[in-house]
Protein backbone atom coordinates (compact mmCIF):
# COMPACT_ATOMS: atom_id res chain seq x y z
CA UNK A 1 0.00 0.00 0.00
CA UNK A 2 1.27 3.70 -0.81
CA UNK A 3 2.61 5.89 2.24
CA UNK A 4 0.32 8.60 3.23
CA UNK A 5 3.90 11.05 3.14
CA UNK A 6 4.70 9.85 -0.55
CA UNK A 7 4.06 11.84 -3.62
CA UNK A 8 4.87 10.51 -7.18
CA UNK A 9 5.72 12.76 -10.30
CA UNK A 10 4.36 12.67 -13.81
CA UNK A 11 5.73 14.46 -16.33
CA UNK A 12 3.80 14.73 -19.51
CA UNK A 13 6.22 16.10 -22.47
CA UNK A 14 3.68 16.57 -25.44
CA UNK A 15 6.03 16.46 -28.55
CA UNK A 16 5.78 14.00 -31.14
CA UNK A 17 7.98 13.19 -34.30
CA UNK A 18 4.49 11.77 -35.65
CA UNK A 19 1.01 11.33 -34.44
CA UNK A 20 0.19 7.98 -34.75
CA UNK A 21 -3.62 7.85 -35.96
CA UNK A 22 -5.06 5.66 -33.12
CA UNK A 23 -3.83 8.33 -30.78
CA UNK A 24 -5.84 10.77 -28.68
CA UNK A 25 -3.56 12.09 -26.02
CA UNK A 26 -2.52 15.27 -26.18
CA UNK A 27 0.40 15.66 -28.37
CA UNK A 28 1.85 17.62 -31.25
CA UNK A 29 4.87 17.54 -33.85
CA UNK A 30 7.94 18.89 -32.72
CA UNK A 31 9.02 20.45 -35.88
CA UNK A 32 10.80 23.85 -35.69
CA UNK A 33 9.84 24.40 -31.62
CA UNK A 34 13.32 24.48 -30.06
CA UNK A 35 12.91 27.71 -28.65
CA UNK A 36 8.81 26.72 -26.99
CA UNK A 37 10.66 23.49 -25.59
CA UNK A 38 13.34 25.05 -23.75
CA UNK A 39 10.53 27.74 -22.59
CA UNK A 40 8.09 24.07 -21.25
CA UNK A 41 11.32 22.55 -19.73
CA UNK A 42 11.70 25.55 -17.63
CA UNK A 43 7.90 26.04 -17.30
CA UNK A 44 7.33 22.61 -15.94
CA UNK A 45 10.40 23.00 -12.72
CA UNK A 46 8.42 26.21 -11.73
CA UNK A 47 5.45 24.57 -11.83
CA UNK A 48 6.89 21.67 -10.14
CA UNK A 49 8.56 24.01 -7.32
CA UNK A 50 5.18 25.93 -7.17
CA UNK A 51 2.89 22.53 -6.15
CA UNK A 52 5.79 21.51 -3.71
CA UNK A 53 5.22 24.58 -1.73
CA UNK A 54 1.44 23.68 -1.48
CA UNK A 55 2.08 20.25 -0.53
CA UNK A 56 4.73 20.57 2.10
CA UNK A 57 7.50 17.67 3.35
CA UNK A 58 6.92 14.33 1.33
CA UNK A 59 9.05 12.01 0.04
CA UNK A 60 9.36 11.10 -3.81
CA UNK A 61 7.66 7.69 -4.86
CA UNK A 62 8.41 7.60 -8.24
CA UNK A 63 8.55 9.66 -11.47
CA UNK A 64 7.19 9.10 -14.94
CA UNK A 65 7.99 10.84 -17.91
CA UNK A 66 5.14 10.37 -20.17
CA UNK A 67 4.07 11.83 -23.59
CA UNK A 68 4.04 12.18 -26.17
CA UNK A 69 7.25 11.16 -26.54
CA UNK A 70 9.44 12.50 -23.90
CA UNK A 71 12.71 10.20 -25.06
CA UNK A 72 12.71 13.23 -27.57
CA UNK A 73 13.36 15.35 -24.99
CA UNK A 74 17.22 16.73 -24.02
CA UNK A 75 18.83 14.60 -21.51
CA UNK A 76 20.23 17.34 -19.54
CA UNK A 77 16.19 18.69 -19.63
CA UNK A 78 15.20 15.36 -18.04
CA UNK A 79 18.72 15.33 -16.02
CA UNK A 80 17.43 19.04 -14.82
CA UNK A 81 13.81 17.84 -13.46
CA UNK A 82 14.76 14.41 -11.58
CA UNK A 83 17.65 16.69 -9.72
CA UNK A 84 15.00 19.18 -8.82
CA UNK A 85 12.55 16.37 -7.96
CA UNK A 86 14.79 15.04 -5.37
CA UNK A 87 15.61 18.35 -3.98
CA UNK A 88 11.90 19.37 -3.31
CA UNK A 89 10.82 16.06 -2.26
CA UNK A 90 13.40 14.60 -0.41
CA UNK A 91 14.26 10.89 1.44
CA UNK A 92 12.90 9.05 -1.23
CA UNK A 93 16.30 6.60 -1.56
CA UNK A 94 16.32 4.35 -4.40
CA UNK A 95 13.19 4.93 -6.68
CA UNK A 96 12.11 4.03 -9.84
CA UNK A 97 12.35 6.60 -12.57
CA UNK A 98 10.39 5.51 -16.18
CA UNK A 99 10.72 7.46 -19.35
CA UNK A 100 8.66 6.55 -22.35
CA UNK A 101 10.34 6.02 -26.17
CA UNK A 102 9.88 4.15 -29.17
CA UNK A 103 12.16 2.62 -30.99
CA UNK A 104 13.44 4.44 -33.68
CA UNK A 105 17.29 4.85 -34.31
CA UNK A 106 17.52 8.35 -33.29
CA UNK A 107 16.21 7.90 -30.09
CA UNK A 108 17.82 4.82 -29.19
CA UNK A 109 21.11 6.67 -29.48
CA UNK A 110 19.63 8.82 -27.21
CA UNK A 111 19.46 5.61 -24.10
CA UNK A 112 22.89 5.99 -22.77
CA UNK A 113 22.40 9.56 -22.05
CA UNK A 114 19.00 9.46 -20.26
CA UNK A 115 19.77 6.72 -18.42
CA UNK A 116 23.11 8.86 -17.27
CA UNK A 117 20.40 11.54 -16.44
CA UNK A 118 18.71 9.37 -13.90
CA UNK A 119 16.22 6.90 -16.08
CA UNK A 120 16.28 3.56 -15.06
CA UNK A 121 12.94 1.77 -16.67
CA UNK A 122 12.55 2.49 -20.17
CA UNK A 123 9.07 1.81 -21.05
CA UNK A 124 9.59 1.33 -25.17
CA UNK A 125 6.80 1.95 -27.83
CA UNK A 126 7.20 -1.45 -29.49
CA UNK A 127 3.67 -1.85 -30.63
CA UNK A 128 4.51 -4.81 -33.01
CA UNK A 129 6.62 -7.15 -34.18
CA UNK A 130 5.41 -7.15 -38.12
CA UNK A 131 6.17 -4.69 -40.56
CA UNK A 132 2.80 -4.39 -41.98
CA UNK A 133 1.32 -4.10 -38.66
CA UNK A 134 3.74 -1.01 -37.88
CA UNK A 135 2.91 0.61 -41.25
CA UNK A 136 -0.88 0.67 -40.92
CA UNK A 137 -0.62 2.02 -36.96
CA UNK A 138 1.48 5.27 -38.53
CA UNK A 139 4.59 3.86 -36.16
CA UNK A 140 7.70 5.81 -37.90
CA UNK A 141 9.91 2.20 -37.03
CA UNK A 142 10.19 -1.11 -38.00
CA UNK A 143 10.10 -4.67 -36.18
CA UNK A 144 14.65 -4.94 -36.96
CA UNK A 145 14.43 -0.97 -35.57
CA UNK A 146 12.91 -2.24 -32.71
CA UNK A 147 14.65 -4.92 -31.93
CA UNK A 148 18.02 -2.89 -32.45
CA UNK A 149 16.39 -0.42 -29.52
CA UNK A 150 15.64 -3.26 -26.85
CA UNK A 151 19.20 -4.45 -27.43
CA UNK A 152 20.29 -1.20 -26.51
CA UNK A 153 17.66 -1.05 -24.01
CA UNK A 154 19.11 -3.88 -22.44
CA UNK A 155 22.23 -3.04 -22.06
CA UNK A 156 21.42 0.84 -20.63
CA UNK A 157 18.88 -0.06 -17.85
CA UNK A 158 18.16 -1.83 -14.90
CA UNK A 159 14.37 -2.06 -16.27
CA UNK A 160 12.82 -2.61 -19.16
CA UNK A 161 9.28 -2.35 -20.40
CA UNK A 162 7.73 -2.75 -23.65
CA UNK A 163 3.69 -1.57 -25.22
CA UNK A 164 2.11 -4.15 -27.77
CA UNK A 165 -0.72 -3.20 -29.45
CA UNK A 166 -2.93 -6.42 -30.59
CA UNK A 167 -7.03 -6.70 -31.69
CA UNK A 168 -6.20 -5.13 -35.02
CA UNK A 169 -8.16 -5.34 -38.30
CA UNK A 170 -7.63 -8.86 -39.74
CA UNK A 171 -5.44 -10.32 -37.06
CA UNK A 172 -6.01 -14.16 -36.06
CA UNK A 173 -5.36 -15.95 -32.76
CA UNK A 174 -2.54 -17.98 -34.65
CA UNK A 175 -0.92 -14.86 -35.94
CA UNK A 176 -0.98 -12.98 -32.51
CA UNK A 177 0.41 -16.28 -30.34
CA UNK A 178 3.31 -16.73 -32.90
CA UNK A 179 3.69 -12.40 -32.75
CA UNK A 180 3.66 -12.41 -29.00
CA UNK A 181 5.61 -15.46 -27.92
CA UNK A 182 8.60 -13.73 -30.64
CA UNK A 183 8.47 -10.63 -28.53
CA UNK A 184 8.65 -12.45 -25.04
CA UNK A 185 11.68 -14.27 -26.37
CA UNK A 186 13.57 -10.89 -26.72
CA UNK A 187 13.82 -10.74 -23.31
CA UNK A 188 12.06 -7.66 -21.61
CA UNK A 189 10.40 -8.57 -17.77
CA UNK A 190 7.51 -6.38 -18.42
CA UNK A 191 4.97 -5.63 -20.80
CA UNK A 192 1.78 -3.86 -21.47
CA UNK A 193 -0.61 -5.53 -23.81
CA UNK A 194 -3.30 -2.85 -25.33
CA UNK A 195 -5.93 -3.79 -27.40
CA UNK A 196 -6.47 -1.19 -30.11
CA UNK A 197 -9.11 0.99 -29.02
CA UNK A 198 -10.97 3.64 -31.61
CA UNK A 199 -11.57 6.74 -30.49
CA UNK A 200 -13.84 9.34 -32.38
CA UNK A 201 -11.27 12.23 -32.78
CA UNK A 202 -8.49 10.10 -33.90
CA UNK A 203 -7.73 9.31 -37.68
CA UNK A 204 -8.74 5.77 -37.02
CA UNK A 205 -12.11 6.90 -35.77
CA UNK A 206 -12.66 9.07 -38.57
CA UNK A 207 -11.67 5.56 -40.39
CA UNK A 208 -14.12 3.43 -38.54
CA UNK A 209 -16.69 5.82 -39.07
CA UNK A 210 -16.37 6.21 -42.32
CA UNK A 211 -16.55 2.69 -42.83
CA UNK A 212 -13.04 2.14 -44.09
CA UNK A 213 -11.60 0.54 -41.01
CA UNK A 214 -13.25 -2.96 -39.29
CA UNK A 215 -12.08 -3.82 -36.19
CA UNK A 216 -11.84 -7.36 -35.04
CA UNK A 217 -15.53 -8.45 -33.46
CA UNK A 218 -16.05 -8.63 -30.08
CA UNK A 219 -15.78 -12.90 -29.99
CA UNK A 220 -12.39 -12.42 -31.81
CA UNK A 221 -11.54 -9.53 -29.48
CA UNK A 222 -12.10 -11.63 -26.71
CA UNK A 223 -10.31 -14.87 -28.05
CA UNK A 224 -7.41 -12.46 -28.48
CA UNK A 225 -7.55 -11.32 -24.75
CA UNK A 226 -7.87 -14.80 -23.80
CA UNK A 227 -4.45 -15.93 -25.65
CA UNK A 228 -2.66 -12.81 -24.68
CA UNK A 229 -3.20 -14.01 -20.59
CA UNK A 230 -2.75 -17.42 -21.49
CA UNK A 231 0.78 -17.11 -23.86
CA UNK A 232 1.59 -14.33 -20.99
CA UNK A 233 1.28 -16.39 -17.56
CA UNK A 234 3.20 -19.56 -19.58
CA UNK A 235 6.24 -17.54 -19.88
CA UNK A 236 6.31 -16.43 -17.07
CA UNK A 237 4.29 -13.11 -16.45
CA UNK A 238 1.81 -12.54 -14.35
CA UNK A 239 -1.27 -10.11 -14.95
CA UNK A 240 -0.83 -8.04 -12.21
CA UNK A 241 -3.40 -5.11 -13.51
CA UNK A 242 -5.74 -5.13 -16.56
CA UNK A 243 -3.70 -4.41 -18.91
CA UNK A 244 -0.06 -4.95 -17.31
CA UNK A 245 2.15 -8.51 -17.52
CA UNK A 246 5.60 -8.83 -15.26
CA UNK A 247 7.82 -11.13 -14.23
CA UNK A 248 7.91 -11.15 -10.68
CA UNK A 249 6.74 -8.06 -8.17
CA UNK A 250 10.26 -6.41 -8.39
CA UNK A 251 9.81 -5.94 -12.07
CA UNK A 252 6.16 -4.25 -11.60
CA UNK A 253 5.42 -0.50 -12.33
CA UNK A 254 6.15 0.89 -9.50
CA UNK A 255 4.87 4.13 -10.47
CA UNK A 256 1.26 3.11 -11.64
CA UNK A 257 1.24 0.64 -8.34
CA UNK A 258 1.35 3.61 -6.74
CA UNK A 259 -1.10 5.04 -8.51
CA UNK A 260 -3.65 2.77 -8.55
CA UNK A 261 -3.27 2.48 -5.06
CA UNK A 262 -4.59 6.11 -4.32
CA UNK A 263 -1.46 8.05 -3.39
CA UNK A 264 -0.97 11.20 -4.28
CA UNK A 265 0.95 12.04 -7.50
CA UNK A 266 1.94 15.62 -8.79
CA UNK A 267 1.37 15.77 -12.63
CA UNK A 268 3.27 18.95 -14.29
CA UNK A 269 3.24 19.81 -18.50
CA UNK A 270 0.63 20.32 -20.80
CA UNK A 271 -2.49 18.57 -20.17
CA UNK A 272 -1.01 16.90 -16.99
CA UNK A 273 -3.85 15.21 -14.51
CA UNK A 274 -2.51 15.04 -10.83
CA UNK A 275 -3.99 13.95 -7.76
CA UNK A 276 -3.40 15.69 -4.40
CA UNK A 277 -4.19 15.57 -0.86
CA UNK A 278 -4.59 20.46 -0.20
CA UNK A 279 -6.66 21.44 3.05
CA UNK A 280 -7.78 18.16 3.76
CA UNK A 281 -9.73 17.23 0.59
CA UNK A 282 -8.48 14.69 -2.25
CA UNK A 283 -8.15 17.11 -5.03
CA UNK A 284 -8.14 16.21 -8.99
CA UNK A 285 -5.55 18.76 -10.93
CA UNK A 286 -5.27 19.18 -14.40
CA UNK A 287 -3.08 21.54 -16.45
CA UNK A 288 -3.65 23.77 -19.22
CA UNK A 289 -4.11 21.35 -22.33
CA UNK A 290 -1.91 23.89 -24.81
CA UNK A 291 1.75 24.47 -24.73
CA UNK A 292 0.87 28.09 -24.92
CA UNK A 293 -2.23 28.37 -22.31
CA UNK A 294 0.22 26.02 -20.09
CA UNK A 295 3.50 28.63 -20.17
CA UNK A 296 0.79 31.39 -19.53
CA UNK A 297 -0.71 29.93 -16.67
CA UNK A 298 2.76 28.74 -15.14
CA UNK A 299 3.75 32.08 -15.24
CA UNK A 300 0.79 33.95 -13.38
CA UNK A 301 0.65 31.32 -10.94
CA UNK A 302 -2.41 29.20 -12.53
CA UNK A 303 -0.93 26.07 -13.93
CA UNK A 304 -4.07 24.21 -13.66
CA UNK A 305 -7.75 24.48 -15.88
CA UNK A 306 -9.71 22.59 -13.18
CA UNK A 307 -8.82 21.94 -9.40
CA UNK A 308 -11.63 20.04 -8.28
CA UNK A 309 -12.35 19.41 -4.25
CA UNK A 310 -13.56 15.74 -4.58
CA UNK A 311 -16.10 14.28 -2.27
CA UNK A 312 -15.38 11.15 -0.01
CA UNK A 313 -17.94 9.46 -2.24
CA UNK A 314 -15.89 10.55 -5.46
CA UNK A 315 -12.60 9.67 -3.67
CA UNK A 316 -13.84 6.51 -2.75
CA UNK A 317 -15.49 5.70 -6.52
CA UNK A 318 -12.43 6.38 -8.01
CA UNK A 319 -10.17 4.31 -5.30
CA UNK A 320 -12.81 1.41 -6.32
CA UNK A 321 -11.85 1.99 -10.24
CA UNK A 322 -8.37 2.07 -10.02
CA UNK A 323 -8.11 -0.41 -7.28
CA UNK A 324 -10.39 -3.42 -8.95
CA UNK A 325 -7.96 -3.27 -12.26
CA UNK A 326 -4.75 -4.86 -10.10
CA UNK A 327 -5.25 -8.18 -8.65
CA UNK A 328 -4.47 -6.46 -5.33
CA UNK A 329 -7.90 -5.09 -5.58
CA UNK A 330 -9.38 -2.73 -2.84
CA UNK A 331 -10.03 -3.44 1.08
CA UNK A 332 -13.50 -4.81 2.76
CA UNK A 333 -13.14 -1.71 4.66
CA UNK A 334 -13.63 0.10 1.29
CA UNK A 335 -16.59 -1.67 0.11
CA UNK A 336 -18.65 -1.59 3.50
CA UNK A 337 -17.66 2.23 3.83
CA UNK A 338 -19.56 2.74 0.30
CA UNK A 339 -22.41 0.13 1.22
CA UNK A 340 -21.59 -2.35 -1.51
CA UNK A 341 -21.51 -5.34 0.57
CA UNK A 342 -24.67 -6.92 -1.15
CA UNK A 343 -23.41 -6.19 -4.72
CA UNK A 344 -20.00 -7.57 -4.34
CA UNK A 345 -21.49 -10.67 -2.54
CA UNK A 346 -23.68 -11.28 -5.66
CA UNK A 347 -20.64 -11.15 -8.03
CA UNK A 348 -18.98 -12.88 -6.12
CA UNK A 349 -21.38 -15.88 -5.64
CA UNK A 350 -21.29 -15.08 -10.04
CA UNK A 351 -17.77 -15.58 -9.76
CA UNK A 352 -16.99 -12.39 -10.58
CA UNK A 353 -15.43 -11.07 -8.11
CA UNK A 354 -13.03 -12.81 -5.40
CA UNK A 355 -13.02 -12.08 -1.64
CA UNK A 356 -9.89 -13.13 0.75
CA UNK A 357 -7.80 -12.04 3.11
CA UNK A 358 -9.45 -8.63 3.52
CA UNK A 359 -9.55 -7.86 0.05
CA UNK A 360 -12.17 -7.98 -3.16
CA UNK A 361 -10.76 -8.14 -6.34
CA UNK A 362 -11.79 -9.07 -9.99
CA UNK A 363 -11.89 -12.87 -10.73
CA UNK A 364 -9.77 -14.20 -13.60
CA UNK A 365 -13.56 -14.57 -15.41
CA UNK A 366 -14.42 -10.89 -13.73
CA UNK A 367 -11.29 -9.08 -15.13
CA UNK A 368 -12.20 -8.89 -19.04
CA UNK A 369 -15.63 -7.66 -18.03
CA UNK A 370 -14.59 -4.94 -14.94
CA UNK A 371 -16.34 -2.72 -16.77
CA UNK A 372 -19.74 -4.60 -16.77
CA UNK A 373 -18.99 -5.12 -13.31
CA UNK A 374 -18.15 -1.75 -12.04
CA UNK A 375 -21.14 -0.22 -13.83
CA UNK A 376 -23.22 -2.99 -11.66
CA UNK A 377 -21.69 -1.66 -8.42
CA UNK A 378 -21.42 2.11 -8.87
CA UNK A 379 -25.21 2.59 -11.02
Amino acid sequence: MTEPDTVALYVHWPYCARICPYCDFNVVRDRGRTGEQAALADAIVTDMEAQAALLGERRLASIFFGGGTPSLMPPDQVARIIQRARALFPGGGEIEITLEANPTDAEAARFAALARAGVNRLSLGVQSLDDEALRFLGRNHSAAEAMRALELARAAFARLSIDLIYARPGQTVAHWTEELNRAVDLGFEHVSPYQLTIEPTTAFGRAFARGTLVPPDEDLAADLYETTQAVLEARGFDAYEVSNHARGEAARSAHNLHVWRGGDYVGVGPGAHGRLMLDGARTATVAHRSIADYLAGVAAGRPWSEDQRLSPLEADEERLLLGLRTTEGVSVDLINRMGLGDRVQDLEQAGRLTLSDGRVAASPEGRPVLDALLRVLLT
